[in-house]
């Protein structure tokens, strides 16, 4: 059974953080979406009410040098595999 939602002109005030966030869920693969979606609803039940201290989030640069460093092991390891 599928469930349709109407909004009638609203709008929500997203910062960049929470659109990327927005953005990255959107791409996952249905399947996935819908187990993120779950996991995220377990975690809201064990700390209700609780904000995310966006401070202690990562900066773009960290997301740079994290996803650099993933790259070169992946690429290390898909060589060490051809040897």
């Amino acid at each position: 059974m599928k469930v349709a939602y109407l909004v009638w002109a609203m709008e929500l005030q997203l910062n960049s953080r929470e659109e990327a966030l927005l953005q990255a869920f959107r791409r996952l693969p249905p399947e996935t979406a819908v187990e993120l979606s779950g996991l995220v609803e377990r975690l809201a039940t064990v700390a209700p009410g609780r904000k995310i201290d966006w401070a202690d989030s990562w900066s773009d640069e960290d997301l740079r040098e994290f996803r650099a460093a993933s790259i070169r092991r992946l690429e290390a390891s898909e060589a060490e595999d051809e040897d």
